[in-house]
């Protein structure tokens, strides 16, 4: 058999949860893999979420680390919190105040010149709507994309799989359910254009 096809041949069990997970397949946050990648998260997290106001160099050393990529002038007000780093993928100038939640089981991809309000939720993960495989713990993630210049107010939720255009505007306290044209400002639950 060649390489090709055995690889097909890989059974779903055979198939690391990790694997899964950023295929965008249903999978359980479990393994060595993803333990591995919950606790290199959970380091420096605690370690960025510790500085002060006047460790901007000590902050970016940590940013790089963690996040898949970040452009120039990111401020991210601690704390911050996310579940692996590397899914997330910053451009330049981003401002996000204190208390934001990114959880990256997917890609979250946020372009340049975006303000994001505190305790924004970033959300790709997802859970099935059928009952039996969500107690199998069972889960999935969708990725999530926003665009240049846009500004999410305070306590917004964006949830799995929507796409934001540049220079969107959502208003605090809203719930992000739907993709959001560009220049278009959103607000309520869910979120609708005014």
């Amino acid at each position: 058999m060649s390489k090709s096809k055995s690889a097909q041949a890989l059974t779903q069990s055979e198939v690391s949860e990790k694997t899964k997970m950023l295929a965008g397949r249903l999978y359980r946050a479990e393994g060595p893999e993803i333990a591995s990648d919950q606790l290199r998260a959970d380091r420096l997290l605690r370690a960025y979420n510790t500085t002060g106001a006047d460790q901007t160099e000590q902050r970016l050393t940590i940013l790089k680390e963690l996040l898949g990529s970040i452009g120039q002038g990111v401020i991210l007000r601690p704390p911050f919190f996310c579940d692996y780093g590397y899914n997330i993928s910053l451009g330049t100038g981003i401002f996000a105040n204190f208390g934001c939640v990114f959880l990256d089981v997917a890609r979250i991809d946020i372009g340049d010149d975006c303000q994001i309000g505190p305790n924004v939720q970033i959300l790709t993960a997802d859970h099935p709507r059928d009952p039996a495989l969500r107690r199998e713990r069972l889960e999935s993630g969708r990725p999530i994309c926003i665009g240049r210049n846009v500004w999410i107010g305070g306590g917004a939720i964006i949830l799995p799989g929507v796409t934001v255009g540049d220079d969107a505007i959502i208003g605090a306290g809203s719930v992000v359910t739907r993709d959001i044209a560009p220049g278009v400002t959103v607000m309520g639950n869910p979120a609708k254009s005014r």
